[in-house]
């Protein structure tokens, strides 16, 4: 591998001091890695390496480095024996609102060790965002929310050193990922101004932090990475998964689609970059229906209907008993209504054509999915009206934000050499389902592809690849954001978009509805 591209731990070989070169143990081991990476310079911390004289002796003047970029210059985080067994680790994190995930790599080739997930112990706080700002202007409350997401992390660390067998001193690199008020209560910065006119944050840039200064337990050197932000509403979570997903190399147009609680969309290539985020996301996560969850064991995320017969054909994840349903499952539902006739182009259910699966409770109709024998609730699991609306209106969003976002560049559909859809949601997501219902453009269906969690991908290609590091920040600085708050051609292409699956029918020609 390139030395000048590969990751974050290399072995190199000094030349022994001698009388006729007296050059400091520390200053000789830095001029040895500068020249080995192929840089200027390398800082040291001499305090750090105090134990280095003698370590050189003993290991005959082989040792091997961990090293990290910050701030333009290279800094040496670690030293050890190259005979060790214990590799230098590094560990991803995608600091998710709901869910974190972490990922410990050896950084020396990249390989995942393991890997682990867990609730966001913040969200005992509150399930939101919005929550979370607010009780972070409470006297300790931001103090509360860091050391409350920082001491799951650390508890993490340790649970996954030991699972690999890695001492904790060998973890010495930290990459994290999130969005902007998450890295906020991370890096115990006030939030405040994120969720207030005009919505400026406390740092869009964190760059290396010691892990010290964060409380985060690693090595004694160790550093944390944090992905920069461009803004309240568009986080370091989406600059991971735009350098994951290659925007910094590629020429051809891409657009990356990420639903959390808002639809953030990425559109660009290598030269030029738009984005903008809009309120899509709840219901396409299935989290407005009274019977919608998040992903997980039992949830509902494929439905078919046969077109003839009516018979509804319902998948689970892991194939467990219908305990709720996801936002894949509710695009895959509402799909199906509406390509059996039993939604109309209004989105409205329709009593005829649903048979005896429809009902209404206080005036509101409904479509029974799951009967009560067969759900694992031991309930009836029913979609209303109200959810279909729901539903119908963050699919509209969804399109009009692509629409919107398009029109400003002054590109069509056509134009998009790949559409990448990020997280959970693109995970499950089928994009001929998602087509049907109108809520992202007809595009062979090999134009779309699943990126996964690309927040921690994003995380891991940088603890990998040392190249990385340099795209980041170009990613960053070429990104327009176009704000849809202010936008009225958004509210006007949303009224049209609140058809099944549009008001004008050419631009899905094939969706050919019941």
């Amino acid at each position: 591998m390139d030395t000048k591209t590969a990751g974050w731990v290399t072995d190199v070989r000094l030349t022994p001091p001698s009388l006729d070169d007296n050059t400091a143990d520390t200053d000789r081991l830095k001029k040895a890695l500068a020249r080995h990476i192929g840089v200027d310079d390398v800082i040291a911390d001499p305090v750090s390496l105090r134990d280095l004289p003698r370590n050189l002796k003993q290991w005959g003047y082989r040792c091997r480095c961990a090293y990290f970029k910050n701030g333009g210059c290279f800094h040496l985080i670690d030293v050890q024996n190259p005979e060790n067994p214990n590799p230098f680790a590094g560990i991803a994190v995608d600091l998710g609102t709901t869910r974190v995930v972490m990922e410990m790599i050896n950084l020396a080739d990249g390989a995942s060790i393991v890997q682990h997930a867990f609730d966001n112990p913040q969200g005992e706080i509150g399930p939101d965002i919005l929550e979370r700002v607010h009780f972070a202007d409470t006297p300790g409350g931001l103090i509360k929310l860091h050391r409350l997401i920082v001491d799951a992390i650390n508890g993490r660390i340790g649970r996954m050193c030991e699972e690999a067998g890695i001492p904790r001193s060998r973890v010495c690199l930290m990459a994290v990922a999130g969005n902007t008020a998450m890295t906020h209560l991370f890096a115990n910065l006030d939030p405040h101004g994120i969720i207030r006119e005009p919505y400026i944050p406390a740092a869009n840039t964190f760059g290396a932090i010691r892990s010290s200064s964060l409380g985060i337990e690693m090595g004694l050197n160790g550093r944390v990475f944090v992905f920069p932000n461009v803004g309240s509403y568009f986080g370091g979570d989406l600059i991971a998964g735009a350098v994951h997903a290659g925007f910094h190399e590629s020429e051809k147009i891409s657009l990356l689609v990420d639903v959390g609680t808002n639809a953030e969309v990425l559109l660009g290539n290598r030269e030029w970059l738009v984005a903008c985020a809009g309120a899509a996301g709840p219901a396409l996560e299935g989290g407005v229906s009274e019977i919608g969850m998040t992903a997980g064991p039992g949830v509902i995320d494929t439905v078919s209907i046969d077109p003839e017969t009516k018979t509804f054909h319902i998948g689970t994840i892991e194939e467990m008993p219908p305990l709720g349903i996801c936002g894949s499952g509710m695009i895959d539902l509402a799909a199906a209504l509406f390509l059996s006739g039993m939604l109309d182009i209004r989105g409205r259910l329709v009593p005829g054509a649903c048979g005896a699966r429809y009902g209404e409770k206080d005036g509101v109709g409904h479509v029974v999915l799951v009967s009560q024998e067969n759900s694992a609730t031991g309930e009836e699991l029913v979609i209303s009206q109200v959810d279909i609306d729901s539903l119908i209106r963050s699919k509209a969003a969804m399109y009009t934000i692509l629409e919107t976002i398009l029109g400003y560049v002054g590109i069509d559909f056509s134009d998009i050499g790949v559409f990448y859809v990020a997280g959970t949601f693109g995970s499950f997501i089928k994009p001929r389902s998602a087509i049907s219902i109108g809520m992202i453009p007809d595009l062979p269906e090999k134009t779309y592809q699943s990126l996964g969690n690309s927040s921690l991908k994003g995380a891991v290609r940088l603890l990998s690849e040392r190249a990385v590091m340099d795209h980041i920040d170009s990613v960053r600085d070429r990104i327009t954001y176009l704000e849809l708050n202010v936008n009225q051609d958004f509210m006007n292409r949303f009224s049209a978009a609140k058809f099944l699956p549009h008001t004008d029918r050419s631009r899905f020609p094939s969706v050919q509805a019941g």
